[in-house]
């Protein structure tokens, strides 16, 4: 098989999460151990940095990636969904894996793979650790796909374990509560490995200290040790509280030995975007008329959105709209502002929720505008209405923010 020919293959065999949602999601290491295992352990063959949360997991990752490259590691960064490339999901030091290692790994492992049949995460993280371990990576920053404790990159002894926030999403996985999901999300912390703690609520603290306690891991709470105020080319006031998360990491690898200046510090977190290629994060498509796209897509995300959106100078806004199926509509729909024109559309994945549907649930909460049959039609609709002093958001799920790029 080719490369096109392979990522067919593995999208069509096996469950997706992002393209089938439910379905695809398996609450259970064996898969990953067994694969791990097949592969050699692969995962043993560098140190890693193990990030979860609800929101900011991507932004925080590349942040502690993009500081590591500047103080001269050679650093792999596994993240999770991709928006154009699925190759996005495996980089060294910023560049993207070849083509051909996904079409070898695929080869090589095939016998394994129809034999086990692992979900595609499953065998999108052995494609990872394997690529890591080949090319010898000094250190690599593993975000976590789904929840923490069963999430198949768990297999991982980090240097240090990172969870960014807790917030309600997943929850038909992850549970209905907040310390029903922070449970999941501290399935990482492990024994004696330190664990840096982003945002927390009393409730969620209350689930970490207790996990912490219980495996001997020192926890750091980064918003409440870290005072400095870093500079970052990731724009959107929600990356402040990033900052101070991926802050605290660097500050405990340093602790553990690591070689990190204050230059290198700054310079990673200005230069997060150039070392990385990190995409959708409140990114600026055009100037006249200025369009923003952003991947927030669940309450606490949009909520930063929202706010970080009254901040911008405009003279009409719109919004060009699209969700997945599988979305609350009730939780985040009173957070968009009515004083806006919208322009629903369906993103082109299985799990997209229908414009009709969407622009019909949209009304009841004195949200209007019109449907499009595609998001581009729906993003040239936009642009075609707006003056040079408007602004267009272009967001609601990653995947319609995928689709503009």
């Amino acid at each position: 098989m080719n490369y096109t020919e392979t990522l067919e293959w593995m999208f069509a065999q096996l469950p997706m999460f992002q393209r089938q949602g439910k379905t695809a999601f398996k609450k259970d290491l064996t898969n990953s151990l067994a694969f791990s295992k097949h592969l050699n352990y692969p995962e043993k063959q560098f140190k890693s940095i193990h990030v979860a949360g609800t929101n900011g997991k991507g932004s925080t990752s590349h942040m502690i990636s993009s500081v590591l490259q500047e103080a001269g590691y050679k650093v792999g960064l596994y993240t999770s969904p991709h928006l154009k490339d699925f190759r996005e999901r495996i980089k060294i030091n910023g560049e993207l894996i070849s083509k051909n290692e996904v079409v070898e790994f695929i080869t090589d492992n095939n016998q394994f793979l129809k034999k086990y049949k692992p979900s595609f995460f499953e065998m999108t993280v052995g494609l990872a650790f394997s690529c890591f371990a080949k090319h010898e990576v000094d250190i690599a920053v593993i975000e976590v796909g789904l929840g923490g404790r069963l999430d198949s990159t768990n297999i991982i002894s980090p240097e240090v374990s990172v969870i960014t926030n807790i917030g309600l999403d997943h929850t038909q996985f992850l549970g209905e509560t907040l310390p029903e999901i922070a449970f999941e999300k501290a399935g990482i912390i492990k024994n004696k490995i330190p664990v840096v703690i982003g945002e927390f609520q009393e409730v969620t603290y209350s689930v970490f200290k207790a996990i912490a306690e219980e495996n001997g891991a020192p926890i750091f709470l980064a918003s409440s040790i870290i005072d400095e105020n870093y500079q970052s080319d990731l724009k959107g006031i929600y990356q402040i509280k990033n900052i101070k998360t991926a802050l605290q990491t660097i500050h405990v690898l340093i602790q553990q030995g690591l070689i990190i200046s204050e230059g290198n510090i700054q310079k990673g977190f200005n230069n997060v975007v150039e070392n990385t290629g990190l995409l959708g994060r409140w990114q600026l498509l055009n100037k006249k008329p200025k369009v923003i796209c952003d991947t927030g897509h669940n309450k606490e995300g949009l909520s930063y959105v929202f706010e970080q959106l009254k901040q911008e100078p405009y003279n009409k806004l719109h919004i060009v709209l699209g969700v997945v199926n599988d979305k609350n509509l009730n939780s985040i729909l009173p957070l968009f502002p009515k004083k806006a024109t919208y322009y629903f559309c369906k993103p082109n994945i299985p799990r997209g929720l229908n414009e009709s549907e969407l622009q019909a649930t949209c009304c009841k909460f004195n949200l209007v505008g019109n449907r499009y049959n595609s998001v581009n039609d729906a993003y040239k609709g936009a642009l075609k209405s707006a003056n040079n002093e408007d602004l267009i958001f272009i967001g609601g799920s990653t995947f319609v923010v995928a689709e503009v790029l």
